[in-house]
């Protein structure tokens, strides 16, 4: 079972960047995207097989998630069940008989860490909700978490250090989301893989340079470990400042 991730900043520019090819060369059998800008009448996705479930935020042209999947879930749900979480679209969540699917796009702190202290709550309702599913079956989580662990998964991590998304708090947020039982994927298969990352600024021809962050994840149930057949990140995909991640189940 392949599972594909890919924040695209906007879908309605994607489109116009290959999107569909791309997605049809991944061949996923779920496909989720983070940051789609858009309400699902804003454009027309013909994507024969897939049933889609769209989570678009309420403010015009922000945030918002979407997932098309090839296996009919048993359930859908949208947010967290949390009034003051569930204005901005960021999570879509599909029961399977095996396992829960979440795709989220995490709230980023901004500049001067405006939001700093919202992401520290979002984070602990967003783990507290995972909890809660995986004390009923195993959990894959996919999204635009938007924080790099630690330092071998950014270029520059000493000028970065207290920026958005390599603050000690987002840091430690995601150790305790791990610390709780989940694994990340990718670390897990390659703890020293160095150099790889998911999302590159515009600014300064970053991309060219490869000084980007590893900042897209597959997370899962600690007891799924052995079931993980491989956890890609597909570096040669353009179209967004980010690129798809991905996940292969045995």
């Amino acid at each position: 079972m392949k599972f594909i991730s890919w924040n695209v900043n906007g879908l309605r520019a994607c489109l116009k960047k290959g999107f569909m090819e791309s997605f049809c060369k991944l061949d996923a059998d779920v496909f989720c995207l983070q940051e789609t800008k858009m309400q699902p009448d804003q454009a027309i996705l013909d994507l024969p097989g897939y049933k889609q479930y769209w989570n678009s935020a309420e403010k015009k042209g922000y945030s918002g998630t979407a997932v098309f999947t090839r296996i009919e879930p048993l359930s859908v749900s949208y947010g967290l069940g949390i009034e003051e979480h569930d204005h901005e679209g960021r999570v879509i969540t599909l029961e399977f008989p095996e396992f829960y699917f979440v795709t989220v796009y995490t709230p980023n702190s901004k500049r001067e860490l405006e939001r700093l202290a919202y992401r520290m709550e979002w984070e602990d309702a967003f783990r507290a909700y995972l909890l809660e599913l995986d004390s009923k079956k195993p959990v894959i989580v996919c999204g635009d978490l938007n924080v790099a662990h630690t330092e071998i998964d950014l270029k520059n991590p000493k000028t970065n250090h207290h920026n958005a998304g390599f603050t000690d708090e987002e840091r430690a947020k995601f150790t305790e989301l791990l610390d709780a039982g989940f694994i990340d994927t990718f670390r897990t298969l390659y703890p020293e893989r160095t150099g790889i990352y998911t999302w590159w600024s515009y600014l300064r021809k970053a991309r060219d340079t490869n000084a980007g962050w590893r900042i897209d994840y597959f997370v899962a149930s600690k007891r799924l470990k052995d079931c993980i057949a491989d956890a890609t990140i597909h570096n040669e995909i353009f179209g967004s400042d980010h690129c798809p991640v991905g996940l292969e189940l045995k």
